[in-house]
């Protein structure tokens, strides 16, 4: 195997232990979330630095690739791909340090009426499985795969487009939710986000093994 077949797999598996650690992080802040976990909440606080330092590792030995190597072709294209990638998985990485804060935070759990109506619930599963499924389709280097994640994402937009006036109705009857409704809206948003980041990695596989840019397109084909 040539040198360069063993740095770029030496990346791959950087990149996976990444990416299995962010999905920790994720369903940690989620398990937190739903039973009220202070402490749990702090370990996801805590393991924040090491997705901060994993994402500079891996930065920096795609530098050390570039410079020493030179490549090409498909090999470019995964550099590429593994930048970027690792870019959003350090982002995903924020906002599940941002919901666990947001436990840390809370003075007591949320109503269970309340996580019922919002369906925030099936948005933060659906955002973690659409992360475990962009995972999978990077190791098996699957584009059908890394495809079914822009589907799944409508449930996310679907939860968000309808939260302000679903928790409206709820506030007018439950007033005494007002301050939970506005950390919950925060939450919606940021899983939201995930939904988006992850995309992006879909995106960036997609280009890796097929050359197609699907940046600014309005059909993932």
């Amino acid at each position: 195997m040539a040198q360069i077949e063993t740095e770029l797999q030496l990346l791959k598996s950087e990149a996976i232990n990444m990416w299995t650690l962010v999905n920790s992080q994720l369903n940690k802040a989620r398990e937190a979330f739903l039973t009220f976990d202070k402490d749990l909440a702090r370990e996801v606080v805590l393991k924040e630095k090491r997705v901060n330092g994993s994402e500079l590792k891996i930065d920096r030995d795609c530098e050390n690739i570039f410079a020493l190597f030179c490549p090409v072709a498909i090999d470019l294209r995964f550099l590429l791909a593994v930048l970027k990638i690792n870019s959003n998985l350090e982002r995903i990485g924020d906002i599940a340090e941002g919901i666990a804060k947001y436990i840390i935070d809370a003075e007591a759990p949320f109503s269970k009426e309340l996580l019922e109506v919002s369906r925030v619930m099936p948005m933060y599963e659906e955002a973690v499985g659409m992360l475990e499924d962009t995972q999978a389709a990077f190791e098996k280097e699957d584009t059908i795969l890394a495809r079914g994640v822009f589907k799944r994402d409508d449930l996310l937009d679907a939860v968000n487009k309808s939260s302000n006036k679903v928790l409206e109705a709820h506030l007018k009857a439950h007033p005494e939710d007002t301050a939970q409704a506005l950390w919950l809206i925060s939450i919606i948003r940021r899983l939201e986000r995930v939904g988006d980041q992850t995309k992006n990695v879909a995106e960036e596989i997609i280009f890796y093994l097929e050359a197609k840019v699907l940046k600014h397109s309005k059909k993932f084909a």
